[in-house]
C-alpha cells in the first residue's frame, strides 16, 4: 500500500484556484497531507491530474502516417481504411503481435502524461489485454462503430449497446459524422430516431455536424471527442469546434491513432490550439484545453467521481511536470515528453525520475525497468526498451517511433 505526501507542490486542478501545498496519497486515493512519508517538490514543479486521452486506436499506433494523396481528402473513413491496409506502414505493423501494439500504444500515452485512455476497439478484441497495460485503459463502455450501413457492426447494435450503457451508467461511444456522404450527414437524425441521443453518448469526430446537429447534441447532453489532427489529415476539415464550445457541449480531446493523428497527447493539444487560432483568428485558452484532457474527459466517461481532478477521495492519478512557464496552463501546453518528472496511476508511481524511487522503497522494484530520457535516468513500469528492441527485430531495421522518447540500450 502506498502512503506518502508530495510536499510544496503547485497544485493545478479544475474548479479550484492555483495553490501551493501538499497532496497526500494513501493506497489508491488522495487524502489530506500527512507529516510522514514526505517528498518535497520545493515548489518548482506543477502537479496536474493525470491526463485522459478520450480516443486512441491501441492496436493502430505505428508510423509513418497514412493519408490521402497530396492535396486530396476522403469523403468517409472507409477509403482511408482501404489505403491503410494497402500501405507499407500496415504491412510492417502486421509483423508485430497484438500485445506488442497495445503495449506500444500504452507507452505512447504514458510518455505524454496520460494515465487513462479509451481504446477504439470493442471489448471482444481488447478485454484480455487492457488490464496488463502500465496505464489505465477504460473497460466499462458500450460501443457501436458508427451510425451507417457500412460501419463495422461492432457490438449488438446501436439500440442494444445504448441500453447497456444506460443500465450500467457507462458511456455509449460511437464515431459519428466522420465524413460528408449522405449517411454521415444524417447520423444525428439516425441516433435521434432510434431514441439514443442523450447524456450517455460520447460522439467521436462529428466533422459533418450541421448547426442543427450541434444544437441537438447540446440539448441532449452528449459529449464529443475532438481529434483535430486526424480530421485535418484525412478530411482537410475538423468539427465546428468553436460552435460546439459556445453551445456548451462537453468536449474532450483524443489523439486518434498515430497512423493519422498526432503522435501523442502533448502534440495534439498544441496542434488543436494552433488550428483554432488559424481557423478563427482567436485564442483557445490553455485552461480550456487543460479541462478537455482532465475533467471534461472524466465526465464524458462517467468517471468524474473518481478521476479528472485532484480532490480528496478521488484516485491519485497525478502528473508532475517541470515548471518551465509561470502560468500552469501554458506550462502544460508547452510540455514535451522530456518535461515529465513523475506519473502516478491510482497512487502507484508508474514513471519518474530516479529521485522519486524512494516512493517505491528506494530501489528499482520487480516489474520496473530503467531508461534514459534527455540524459536523465528514469524508472518505468514494464520494459519499453525491450519492447522497442523487439519491434526493431520484427521490422528488420532500426525503427524510430517518435512517441518513444529514448534509445534502448542493448
Amino acid at each position: 500500500m502506498f502512503d506518502y505526501t508530495l510536499k510544496n507542490a503547485v497544485i493545478v486542478t479544475a474548479g479550484k484556484k492555483l495553490f501551493a501545498g501538499g497532496l497526500g496519497i494513501a493506497g489508491e486515493r488522495i487524502v489530506p497531507p500527512k507529516t510522514s512519508g514526505i517528498f518535497d517538490l520545493e515548489s518548482r514543479s506543477f502537479v496536474y491530474p493525470g491526463l485522459i486521452n478520450s480516443h486512441d486506436h491501441l492496436q493502430g499506433n505505428y508510423l509513418p502516417r497514412v493519408g490521402p494523396p497530396p492535396g486530396g481528402f476522403y469523403l468517409t473513413w472507409l477509403p482511408w481504411d482501404n489505403d491503410l491496409k494497402a500501405s507499407a506502414t500496415f504491412i510492417e505493423r502486421s509483423r508485430l503481435s497484438r500485445e506488442n501494439l497495445y503495449h506500444l500504444s500504452a507507452y505512447k500515452n504514458l510518455f505524454s502524461g496520460v494515465v487513462t485512455v479509451n481504446d477504439h476497439f470493442p471489448q471482444a478484441l481488447n478485454r484480455d489485454i487492457l488490464p496488463a497495460l502500465p496505464i489505465r485503459a477504460i473497460l466499462s463502455y458500450s460501443l457501436a462503430h458508427e451510425a451507417s450501413s457500412y460501419d463495422l457492426k461492432w457490438g449488438d447494435g446501436i439500440k442494444e449497446e445504448h441500453q447497456k450503457a444506460a443500465a450500467n451508467g457507462w458511456p455509449f461511444i460511437t464515431h459519428l459524422a466522420e465524413g460528408f456522404d449522405k449517411e454521415s450527414m444524417e447520423a444525428v437524425d439516425t441516433l435521434e430516431r432510434l431514441g439514443v441521443l442523450d447524456r450517455y453518448c460520447l460522439l467521436v469526430h462529428c466533422i459533418g455536424f450541421s448547426d442543427g446537429d450541434i444544437k441537438k447534441a447540446a440539448a441532449a447532453g452528449a459529449s464529443v471527442s475532438w481529434c483535430a489532427a486526424s480530421n485535418m489529415l484525412m478530411f482537410n476539415v475538423t468539427c465546428k469546434i468553436r460552435k460546439f464550445l459556445k453551445a456548451g457541449i462537453n468536449v474532450a480531446i483524443g489523439t486518434d491513432s498515430s497512423a493519422t493523428g498526432s503522435y501523442n497527447l502533448f502534440e495534439e493539444m498544441r496542434y488543436d490550439r494552433e488550428l483554432f487560432r488559424g481557423l478563427y483568428g482567436e485564442e483557445l485558452p490553455a485552461k480550456t484545453i487543460f479541462e478537455m484532457v482532465t475533467v471534461n474527459a472524466a465526465r464524458a466517461f462517467k468517471m468524474q467521481d473518481c478521476t479528472g481532478a485532484l480532490e480528496e477521495g478521488k484516485l491519485a492519478d497525478i502528473l508532475v511536470l517541470k515548471g518551465n512557464r509561470d502560468d500552469p496552463y501554458e506550462n502544460l501546453l508547452a510540455a514535451e515528453m522530456k518535461d515529465i518528472e513523475l506519473l502516478i496511476r491510482a497512487g502507484k508511481p508508474v514513471y519518474g525520475e530516479f529521485r522519486f524511487l524512494e516512493l517505491l522503497g528506494g530501489k528499482l522494484p520487480g516489474g520496473y525497468s530503467r531508461i534514459t530520457v534527455a540524459g536523465r535516468p528514469m524508472f518505468v513500469l514494464g520494459d519499453p526498451a525491450g519492447l522497442y528492441l523487439e519491434v526493431r527485430k520484427k521490422a528488420g531495421f532500426k525503427k524510430i517511433l517518435d512517441f518513444l522518447p529514448f534509445e534502448p540500450e542493448a
